[in-house]
């Protein structure tokens, strides 16, 4: 994946943007092999975080990083081809903050996802639309692309560290006021993957549930919530 976007975004000496790796609770050889490649690539930097802090801190971590007028982040597992973001980057006068969909109409995603996945896909994109009035297709779609000053002014604000925290980045923006753009997407769904759906769902959905409980009246709950379910989904947490 480095090869691939550090030749397609720093071709022919492309100074205007920066690839930043995250290495969050890794146990294999990430850190070892980024560092070796940025020895040969300027713009590619590293930042590790030796705790497994989960993908929401890895990303705000990133993103307070970024030295651009605009900030993005992808997964690091290839899903997102490098053209597929760049579309991002060429839609960035649309809105405030773009993001990509694999279920918008023209999309693509290939393999087919499994049954269980789509069904759990659909269920959660529900609840999304019912708590939080988001009227987006895909907002766990790993390529996201943000206004700078937009990420300042909802930075200070996000505090999930798990897999919701796209809904709490894309719902703090919204609360605010800035504009949020959805475009299809091309996504190649690597094989490999060691998310485990039922567990990642539960922690998705409690973590959803806290979130909603804190901009609520009902927000005098959330003590209790952390002496309990807290203690059992560690990453269903606040930052905060």
């Amino acid at each position: 994946m480095l090869k691939d976007y550090t030749s397609f975004f720093f071709a022919d000496g492309r100074v205007d943007t920066e690839l930043i790796v995250v290495v969050n609770g890794s146990i294999d050889r990430t850190e070892e092999l980024v560092r070796e490649f940025a020895k040969d690539h300027k713009n590619v930097r590293i930042i590790v975080e030796p705790e497994c802090v989960g993908k929401g801190a890895a990303v705000m971590m990133g993103i307070t990083a970024v030295r651009g007028e605009y900030g993005g982040f992808v997964d690091a597992d290839g899903a997102t081809a490098p053209a597929a973001f760049q579309r991002l980057i060429d839609h960035r006068k649309d809105a405030d903050c773009i993001i990509a969909s694999r279920y918008m109409k023209g999309s693509v995603a290939e393999p087919k996802q499994s049954l269980k996945r789509r069904f759990a896909s659909r269920v959660f994109n529900l609840l999304v639309r019912i708590m939080f009035g988001l009227r987006l297709t895909d907002t766990q779609c790993g390529a996201k692309l943000i206004r700078k000053d937009a990420l300042d002014a909802v930075l200070p604000h996000l505090g999930l560290t798990q897999w919701a925290f796209d809904v709490d980045l894309l719902f703090q923006l919204k609360r605010r006021g800035y504009t949020i753009h959805e475009i299809p997407t091309v996504w190649r769904d690597v094989a490999g993957s060691k998310l485990k759906i039922g567990r990642a769902s539960i922690t998705m959905l409690v973590s959803m549930s806290r979130m909603r409980l804190l901009h609520s009246p009902l927000k005098w709950i959330i003590p209790f919530y952390n002496k309990t379910i807290g203690k059992v989904l560690p990453y269903a947490r606040m930052r905060k």
